[in-house]
């Protein structure tokens, strides 16, 4: 009976080995060796694909294009601080030649000459008005003392300056016109008028000194009125 009790027992343990009652083993673990898969992740971003969150940098409505505006003929108008537009004012075909250097003399100077010259002919200083000529006063085709002899009967001159011509270009030189109206007072009280114009004339050379780059008479084109 002992035997028999103690062969059901090996048999009740051999049925259990082979049942795979092998408790340490992971819930839900299949019969094999193999290890399981893990479960796929579920996707972080929305359906569409695009991401949840925006990406680095300013997010917003795109800026508009600028609008460059146009003249008649097509052309990008330049804004007016622009400092293009302040150099591309046009220019004007009959405006008088002008000298680049700003130093350099004027037509107000030319007539300013004209003013000296009768103001040292009224002070009787003929040598000073000798010298406003060109060339150092050969210009008036007299000598300094022929000069002076033509106004030993002369007291005053009253002169009337108008407006100036235009300076012109020559080779070298620039010349402007400048008209006058003469009142010559003699010793006797005797009056005379004349009309007329002075040209004067500069040199605008390199090397030239600064007396031939000042305005100096060259020519005069003066006539008597008759009372």
């Amino acid at each position: 009976m002992t035997q028999f009790r103690f062969a059901f027992l090996l048999a009740c343990a051999a049925a259990l080995s082979a049942c795979g009652g092998d408790k340490s083993r992971a819930p839900g673990a299949s019969g094999d060796d193999t290890e399981a898969l893990p479960a796929p992740a579920g996707a972080r971003g929305s359906v569409t694909g695009m991401p949840d969150e925006p990406g680095p940098g300013v997010v917003g409505p795109p800026k508009p294009e600028e609008t460059v505006a146009l003249d008649a003929e097509g052309n990008p108008v330049l804004p007016a601080e622009d400092p293009l537009a302040a150099t591309t004012a046009p220019v004007d075909p009959n405006a008088p030649p002008t000298d680049i250097a700003t130093n350099e003399p004027t037509v107000d100077d030319a007539v300013a000459v004209i003013r000296d010259y009768y103001a040292a002919i009224n002070r009787r200083d003929f040598a000073q008005a000798y010298a406003l000529w060109s060339d150092g006063g050969r210009s008036s085709n007299q000598t300094p003392e022929q000069f002076a002899a033509g106004f030993a009967d002369t007291t005053g001159v009253s002169v009337e300056i108008m407006a100036p011509g235009r300076v012109d270009a020559a080779a070298g030189s620039r010349y402007v016109e400048v008209p006058v109206a003469l009142t010559a007072t003699h010793a006797d009280g005797r009056q005379q008028r004349f009309v007329g114009a002075y040209t004067l004339r500069r040199a605008v050379v390199d090397g030239a000194t600064a007396d031939q780059r000042a305005w100096r008479i060259g020519t005069a084109d003066i006539r008597e009125v008759a009372p």
